[in-house]
């Protein structure tokens, strides 16, 4: 059966609860297509203490988002029959304090829209109902907002929506398939932070984004400000592919 996935606004109110307590815990985290965003990457290698380049080949598989040619990274899922999360145990979430937005966000789902004139996003909530999920039957009722404060969701949803601006740059100014030289390129920047820190091919990236954010050489800045730098090469590497191929 499907999902049924109803509009909510943010002062209306929903029940909801998952713990061990509720009989189908876990069942949300397997047969998933999981993608991760980068910001979702850079928590979980934080919280396992790996370099990215070690979380990406162990956890993750790379593909194309059809719809924008960028890659897109996922969670590689067990090869067994529950085909489970890589982070699931029978007692929960092995990287709860790291897991990604979208294990946060639910049971809601979040998007955006941009006013073309003024540039002000405007969210937009929904609520997911899946069969098989019995966390409606409990809980305290609650607004979006409460929930988002709860769950810590607003560092997660403030980067995403730089990613958004991204493929939203990338539809505008460069539609189409990448060159995969183009889309290596872009993968490593947004996703393996720890190559993107120390390949010199990527130029002078000495460029602060944020008013305390400190600029970074080979052993700089913290990860989020790198983060936030690797954004800003994708967005100026676009524009300069776009102008090459005019």
């Amino acid at each position: 059966m499907q999902p049924f996935v109803a509009p909510l606004e943010k002062h209306q109110r929903f029940r909801f609860t998952c713990s061990p307590h509720v009989t189908c815990f876990n069942a949300c985290c397997r047969n998933l297509n999981q993608a991760l965003t980068p910001y979702d990457v850079l928590c979980l290698k934080q919280f396992l203490k790996m370099s990215s380049g070690d979380f990406l080949n162990r956890y993750t598989e790379e593909s194309t988002g059809p719809g924008t040619g960028l890659p897109v990274v996922s969670l590689r899922f067990s090869d067994a029959d529950d085909l489970a999360c890589p982070f699931v145990s029978d007692a929960g979430c092995r990287v709860y304090a790291a897991r990604p937005a979208s294990c946060r966000t639910y049971p809601l789902a979040r998007g955006v829209s941009r006013d073309r004139e003024t540039g002000r996003l405007t969210e937009h909530w929904a609520v997911i109902r899946e069969p098989h999920c019995l966390g409606f039957n409990n809980g305290h009722r609650q607004t979006v907002d409460g929930w988002v404060d709860d769950q810590q969701i607003a560092a997660h949803n403030r980067m995403n929506d730089s990613l958004l601006e991204l493929i939203s740059l990338k539809n505008r100014f460069r539609p189409g398939p990448l060159m995969p030289p183009e889309k290596k390129r872009i993968y490593t920047a947004l996703y393996d932070l720890d190559t993107f820190r120390n390949d010199p091919s990527y130029g002078d990236r000495n460029v602060a984004t944020t008013a305390d954010a400190q600029p970074f050489g080979r052993s700089g800045t913290g990860e989020l400000d790198l983060l936030r730098v690797a954004m800003d090469w994708v967005r100026n590497y676009l524009l300069t592919v776009s102008a090459e191929k005019a």
